[in-house]
């Protein structure tokens, strides 16, 4: 005897995930985010205003003295670019040279802060002192604030013959002879007259021939190119010539083309030190 079928047993549900308490419900977008609002750049530093003083002279004028001005210049500028702004904008009587504007001609060459340098080739930012001192160059004939006459310059080099030594390119690529570490171009002299400036001989001793002249003394010594060397180193061996020298060093300190004259004048007494001592054993 059968008893009744039981009923098939059903899959028990599962219980529903619990609630997490704050959750939100996430809802899918097609949209695209709002465009996140531009980051402000950082406002750029004012530019620092800059207090010149520059020295003023006119004929009659018994000696210079300093005019003032406060500029504020442009990023990178230089002494020069910030002279030849106050000549257009406010001062037009202000005297100053200048050419080439990149250290090739050697006509701006002033005394900044005492010391002697191109304008157009010393930064204003270099410069850490609060005032700024613009000075013609020393030991030439002042025409008119910050221009000189190079007329003495001019006339020491015309003792030696105004030498234009040009030595031979080096060609890429080649090495120097045995026993040479490196060349030296001395015709790099810009004439700029920042030597004679800086040179303290010159100071009190106005027929010293000076630096610039001597070293282009050497260059006629070092290649002469068929140049009598005999009144070039009888030139040289006068007492206010390369004896007079006190081995300060201040030419090439100042020397912006890297000619170095000091050495070049070193060089030359050397030579005219062994020709008398040649002289003397009778071998000259």
């Amino acid at each position: 005897m059968s008893g009744p079928t039981p009923a098939p047993i059903q899959p028990a549900e599962p219980p529903p995930p619990p609630e997490v308490p704050g959750a939100a419900e996430t809802t899918l977008s097609l949209e695209p985010p709002p465009a996140a609002e531009p980051t402000p750049e950082p406002a750029e530093p004012a530019a620092p205003t800059v207090h010149l003083r520059i020295s003023r002279l006119r004929t009659g004028d018994r000696k210079p003295h300093f005019d003032e001005f406060e500029c504020t210049p442009e990023p990178g500028a230089t002494v020069l670019d910030v002279l030849i702004e106050i000549r257009r904008h406010r001062d037009p009587s202000l005297v100053i040279r200048h050419s080439c504007m990149h250290a090739s001609c050697g006509t701006c060459g002033v005394r900044i802060n005492g010391r002697e340098a191109l304008a157009c080739d010393t930064k204003v930012a270099g410069l850490t002192a609060p005032t700024i001192d613009v000075e013609p160059l020393a030991n030439q004939r002042p025409v008119a604030d910050l221009a000189t006459d190079m007329v003495d310059f001019y006339a020491r080099l015309e003792a030696v013959g105004f030498p234009l030594v040009r030595s031979a390119e080096v060609a890429a690529g080649a090495e120097p002879p045995e026993g040479v570490k490196a060349y030296t171009r001395f015709e790099n002299c810009i004439e700029c007259g920042l030597c004679l400036s800086a040179c303290p001989v010159s100071r009190t001793d106005r027929s010293y021939l000076g630096p610039a002249a001597l070293a282009a003394a050497a260059r006629v010594a070092d290649e002469p190119r068929g140049q009598p060397l005999g009144p070039i180193l009888a030139l040289a061996a006068e007492p206010d010539s390369v004896w007079r020298c006190r081995d300060a060093m201040q030419c090439t300190a100042v020397c912006p083309s890297a000619v170095d004259p000091a050495r070049a004048l070193l060089g030359l007494r050397r030579r005219v030190a062994f020709g008398r001592v040649r002289s003397l054993l009778g071998r000259g």
